[in-house]
């Protein structure tokens, strides 16, 4: 049985959860859900301003995630803390994991930060999020066919004065079982622009989509949507009425529903 965090008794629970049908052919992740910095960490030293930018937390990605998760009756974890804290998207050895400067915008609280700190908050924050994939992972593929994993993230509209054409796109590294239909279902609807590796490629060695699909052979996909799109509640409604439909229809397909391994192109020598 998976525990939801907020009832594991600690003190700031680093995961959202939120329970699904292990049978769905889904599970929904937002690595960026939240823009929040637990005590004792305070603000780290960043204005409150910046909180409410892309640093801070991908907009708008935790709302769309759970109408989602509630529509499609699917399974879904979420972080609770800020990517300006540590990066749950990123493996243990980046060096973008905790970062001294962010879009211009530097953040005291991580300047000092050793490799004591980074096992802290690696301890603390980041471990906890992977544990309750994989866990969550483990106990859908005991009751049935594996889940297709959908990542769910969102993109400035306008990027170093450079307007973003893309209302949505699909990162992907080299499996692209769930990626094609994806990409089909979105072009379908002709008033979208739809991007496919934009505005960032999906290869990222140790990644959350490397770690938990590409590594064990699971069909996924990481979907990018424009922040401008999804920051209020009508946009997020506005876009889970245009996944949901492409969703379930990749859940229902069985090439998506077993376990086949592709070799990452972050892992070329």
């Amino acid at each position: 049985m998976i525990e939801p965090a907020a009832e594991t008794g600690r003190a700031f629970q680093p995961t959202e959860y939120v329970k699904g049908d292990f049978t769905s052919g889904l599970l929904l992740l937002c690595d960026h859900a939240r823009n929040t910095v637990p005590e004792p960490y305070g603000d780290l030293g960043v204005p409150a301003e910046q909180f409410e930018r892309h640093i801070g937390y991908d907009i708008g990605a935790r709302a769309v995630t759970l109408e989602l998760a509630k529509r499609l009756n699917a399974p879904a974890c979420l972080t609770t803390y800020s990517r300006l804290l540590i990066d749950p998207n990123r493996g243990d050895d980046d060096p973008t994991l905790i970062m001294r400067l962010s879009d211009g915008a530097v953040v005291p609280g991580n300047a000092k930060v050793d490799t004591n700190e980074r096992a802290i908050r690696i301890d603390r924050f980041h471990k906890p999020y992977h544990d309750l994939i994989d866990q969550t992972l483990d106990a859908m593929m005991e009751v049935s066919e594996p889940p297709v994993i959908v990542s769910i993230h969102s993109f400035t509209p306008v990027w170093r004065g450079v307007p973003r054409p893309w209302h949505v796109t699909v990162l992907w590294d080299s499996d692209p079982r769930a990626v094609q239909p994806m990409l089909e279902g979105l072009r379908a609807q002709e008033d979208i622009v739809v991007g496919d590796n934009e505005p960032y490629d999906g290869a990222l060695k140790n990644d959350t989509m490397y770690r938990h699909a590409t590594r064990r052979g699971v069909a996924h996909a990481l979907l990018e949507l424009r922040q401008d799109l999804i920051a209020d509640a009508a946009g997020a409604v506005e876009w889970a009425d245009r996944l949901e439909p492409v969703l379930r229809k990749i859940a229902g397909m069985s090439d998506c529903r077993r376990i086949q391994h592709f070799k990452s192109r972050s892992d070329a020598a």
